[in-house]
């Protein structure tokens, strides 16, 4: 199992040491693998001794166990034509931002688990995904609990245990809104935050998410009660920081107004739409709510559900987003008359990401990561070498000039204006 071409050691083997990476030679392992088989210790020193063995093999056990896993992917790329090397070496270091004007820390890349997780690919696939993401610096993974009936977030929790990853090196976020059927178990109610988040702890197999979105503003809802229940989360653990999706400015200033007025904690950023065709609440609302409250922007579907991709300019694929079922909205998108002109749009910036070396869904990326106030960019991706070009778009942010950007502007001719440029 553990033969290499490189590898050290008698017939080809890996030695312990390669093995484990330890400087020092165990003698043997148990048959079980359950005990490290270590020389006598002095009657003195007994129970030290054996403190410090079993804690050696622990050590062992998880660097085995990341071993196999490493192998396991090893295999999976090599069947894709694929190696880690090539994973790594086609992407830039990951860049971190501040959410919003708080002090937690993102990946300006997260990965989404919208339509793909618990429902378009297997569990496999998405273990892969959360790898690659993972080891290439992604720290933050989004989900919600209305994906996938609540699957999405069964298959997350799920990887997350079986991968081991220290807690506190990852973000998970979720979003409240959309729990079951009954009139109690959807909506803003302090009882639904507070038994859905609960709810999704349980899915998800955590002590806490590092942040909780409310996922739409609930009319039937009074904000002091949305904010008071977003508090009493974060006060019990569950939570770290609360934020808003879908929301407008004026719902997110009342909620800043109210969290001040009685002490509580407002939203820390906003989970928004965007991409060449969805500008105006990021680039105009947003940054002014960030330069005033300290909001971030957490934004998704930078390829409009893949329509900047190109793949619908022939139809729709049989694999696509949009034959699924419960996607016609965006059969009927792709097939109106926005649809065509948005297509004729993206088939020149495809002509100006051959120019730049770059594909046309990195040069997207890049684009919405060049925005003020965005903090992290989700992806939704349904294969590694999706993941591994979207990753790629790194690399194109520091193309992405004010020529550059003037040019894409003048292409789309959708630039929206603040309220200083309309005055003026």
């Amino acid at each position: 199992m553990f033969a290499s071409r490189g590898a050290s050691g008698k017939g080809g083997k890996f030695s312990v040491e390669d093995l484990y990476g330890f400087g020092k030679k165990m003698k043997a392992l148990s048959g079980t693998g359950r005990s490290v088989c270590c020389k006598a210790a002095p009657r003195g020193h007994g129970v030290g001794k054996k403190n410090e063995s079993e804690a050696l093999a622990s050590q062992i056990l998880e660097a085995a166990q990341r071993l196999v896993e490493r192998r396991r992917l090893e295999l999976y790329l090599r069947e894709s034509g694929l190696s880690i090397q090539d994973c790594q070496s086609e992407t830039q270091a990951m860049l971190y931002r501040n959410l919003g004007k708080s002090g937690l820390r993102v990946s300006c890349l997260g990965l989404g688990t919208w339509v793909t997780f618990g429902s378009q690919i297997s569990d496999e696939m998405a273990e892969n995904l959360m790898t690659i993401a993972y080891e290439n610096g992604v720290n933050l993974f989004d989900t919600a609990e209305v994906y996938a009936s609540g699957r999405a977030e069964i298959t997350l929790g799920n990887i997350i245990k079986k991968k081991g990853w220290r807690r506190s090196s990852f973000v998970v976020t979720t979003k409240i809104y959309w729990g079951g059927q009954a009139e109690t178990e959807r909506g803003l109610s302090r009882k639904h935050i507070i038994e859905g988040l609960r709810g999704s702890l349980s899915r998800l197999q955590l002590d806490y998410v590092d942040i909780v979105f409310a996922n739409r503003n609930d009319v039937n809802s009074p904000m002091e009660e949305v904010v008071r229940a977003m508090t009493f989360v974060i006060n019990q653990g569950m939570a770290m920081y609360w934020g808003t999706s879908r929301w407008s400015a004026m719902e997110i200033m009342e909620a800043y107004s109210v969290a001040r007025q009685f002490n509580l904690i407002p939203p820390v950023c906003e989970q928004a739409e965007y991409h060449y065709f969805q500008r105006d609440k990021v680039e105009v609302q947003l940054p002014e709510l960030y330069h005033k409250i300290g909001v971030g922007a957490m934004t998704w579907s930078p390829l409009a559900c893949g329509l900047i991709t190109g793949k619908y300019s022939d139809g729709v694929p049989e694999c696509s987003r949009a034959a699924m079922k419960g996607y016609q909205w965006l059969k009927e998108r792709v097939h109106s008359e926005e649809g065509r002109r948005q297509l004729a749009k993206i088939k020149e910036l495809h002509l100006m990401a051959d120019r730049l070396s770059c594909t046309a869904a990195q040069l997207a990326i890049a684009w919405c990561l060049r925005s003020e106030g965005v903090s992290s960019v989700l992806l939704g991706v349904s294969n590694t070498d999706q993941l591994l070009e979207n990753l790629g778009a790194l690399r194109v942010l520091s193309q992405m000039t004010p020529q550059a950007v003037s040019e894409i502007d003048t292409l789309l001719g959708n630039k929206p204006h603040s309220k200083k440029e309309s005055r003026a």
